[in-house]
C-alpha cells in the first residue's frame, strides 16, 4: 500500500529540482506545421514536460529577411536538465531533425532557441540567457507574452507583456489558422 505522504513528498522533491524554461521554436522549410510538432515531440522525449504552448505564429524572417516567412511558437518546459545539457540536447534535435547550419539567420528547418531558464542569468562563450534578443522580437515576445505575461525578463526587471509594449520590432506577428 503506497502511503499518500510519500507520494506528496516525492513530488514536492522533483518539483524543487525541477527548472522551469521556455523555448523558442520556428522554422521556414518544409512543412512548418509538422516541424513544429516534431519538435514538440522530440523535447518532450528528450527534454521535460512541456506544460504550455502559444499558439503559432507567422512572421517574415527576421536579420536575413530574403528567405521564405517562419512559423513560430515558444513553449514552456519543465526539465531536470542544466543550461548547458538542455543546450546540447536543443542542437541534437536540431540535428536530427535536418538543420544545417550555414548561414546566420539563414533557412532552416527547425531552430529551438533557450529564451529563458528558470530566471538565471548565464553568459557563457557559447551560452547566453537570457537570450540577447529576446526583448528585440516580436516573434518572440508575442507568444511569450501569451503564456507567460507576468514572467519577469531577470536582466531587464520588466514581464513580457512591457517589454512587447516597448519593442520597437515592426514585423507584422500573424496567428496561422490550423
Amino acid at each position: 500500500m503506497i502511503n499518500a505522504n510519500v507520494i506528496v513528498s516525492t513530488t514536492i522533491f522533483v518539483a524543487l529540482f525541477m527548472n522551469r524554461v521556455y523555448l523558442g521554436i520556428g522554422g521556414n522549410m518544409a512543412d512548418r506545421l509538422a516541424n513544429l510538432s516534431a519538435c514538440c515531440n522530440w523535447i518532450a522525449k528528450e527534454i521535460g514536460t512541456i506544460i504550455a504552448q502559444s499558439k503559432i505564429y507567422e512572421t517574415k524572417a527576421w536579420g536575413n529577411t530574403n528567405q521564405a516567412n517562419f512559423y513560430n511558437q515558444v513553449i514552456a518546459v519543465d526539465t531536470n536538465l542544466e543550461a548547458d545539457k538542455l543546450m546540447h540536447h536543443c542542437l541534437q534535435i536540431e540535428t536530427k531533425m535536418g538543420r544545417v547550419r550555414q548561414d546566420k539567420w539563414g533557412a532552416r528547418t527547425i531552430d529551438i532557441d533557450i529564451l529563458l531558464f528558470a530566471n538565471k542569468i548565464i553568459q557563457q562563450e557559447n551560452l547566453q540567457i537570457p537570450h540577447p534578443y529576446l526583448h528585440l522580437r516580436k516573434f518572440v515576445l508575442v507568444p511569450l507574452a501569451e503564456i507567460a505575461p507576468n514572467l519577469l525578463h531577470p536582466e531587464l526587471h520588466q514581464n513580457m507583456v512591457e517589454l512587447l509594449e516597448a519593442c520597437a520590432d515592426d514585423l507584422e506577428v500573424r496567428e496561422i489558422d490550423k
